[in-house]
């Protein structure tokens, strides 16, 4: 049964044949100053990143036996009885998203729609794939954090630390879920306990690098906010919805000559007077658009 919410999600201006849509796609790029991309866990998804899929379930087999884990999100808050299996957990939780997967077609594509374009990207996503697919490092704003990165648990150390060889090491040594009491990542100074450098609650770490790439995507946004400017909008949906969603919305209705291009199934907007919208189902219909 289709529900009153559910026809709201599915109201959009997605009447018009999917290759009219494409083409207008296709024209405002053309023309474009800039390009914004705003990008949420749906664009991983669609990408190949599966929490409960089928590699999933190959590589995290021995905490679904053990544990009941059923998906990848859902471990990150699991009550480990000890850091070692935490930790155990935690390192092939790293290793799975963020050095693993080299970067995948889809955002592969994504850099391709952009070249030879004035772009940047604002991205909820922890997985470094826009990193590993070819885009500018100082043309990403990852406001969440990454996969890559420790800090400390209190975050009063404004210090990152990057962890591919912390983690390969965990992984390497776990044995029955388990990594040595001496792998446990701790501040070589302090001691403190070390923690993924993700956006769970205050004590998330804003780094000088961090508030650089703030900075440089406000700039871009007042650069551009007066002339042809897009918005692609990928995999963003209602979890944090003010980060991207809304904000992107807001600048569709009052920047003069902005376009918003949502590849959403939910296609539902919250802010009125978007002039210029055109919402695509299916985010892996950028591979049309190249």
């Amino acid at each position: 049964m289709t529900t009153y919410i559910d026809s709201l999600l599915k109201k959009s201006s997605t009447v018009s044949p999917l290759a009219d849509r494409l083409e207008h796609v296709r024209r405002a790029l053309s023309e474009a100053d800039g390009v914004l991309i705003g990008a949420g866990a749906g664009l991983s998804t669609a990408a190949g990143i599966s929490y409960d899929g089928e590699d999933f379930r190959r590589e995290f087999r021995p905490w679904i036996e053990r544990y009941g884990i059923t998906d990848l999100y859902s471990s990150s808050f699991y009550p480990f009885a000890t850091e070692e299996e935490y930790w155990a957990c935690w390192a092939c939780h790293i290793w799975f998203c963020r050095y693993r997967p080299d970067g995948l077609p889809l955002y592969r594509a994504l850099k391709s729609l952009v070249e030879g374009k004035d772009y940047f990207v604002l991205t909820t996503n922890v997985d470094a794939q826009f990193e590993k697919s070819g885009f500018n490092q100082d043309r990403i704003f990852a406001c969440q954090g990454d996969y890559g990165l420790f800090q400390t648990e209190s975050g009063r150390s404004k210090k990152l630390y990057p962890n591919e060889t912390m983690v390969r090491q965990m992984m390497e040594a776990t044995v029955d879920c388990r990594i040595p009491h001496e792998l446990i990542p701790h501040d070589a100074e302090t001691g403190e306990k070390l923690v993924p450098n993700l956006r769970v609650d205050d004590h998330f770490v804003e780094d000088g690098h961090w508030h650089q790439q703030s900075e440089r995507f406000q700039q871009f946004v007042d650069e551009h906010r007066d002339g042809k400017l897009v918005l692609l909008e990928l995999g963003v949906g209602f979890n944090t919805p003010g980060i991207i969603r809304i904000p992107f919305e807001k600048m569709a209705a009052t920047f003069p000559h902005t376009s918003l291009v949502r590849f959403n199934q939910q296609a539902m907007t919250v802010v009125s007077g978007i002039k210029d919208l055109t919402v695509i189902d299916d985010c892996r219909d950028v591979f049309k658009l190249v």
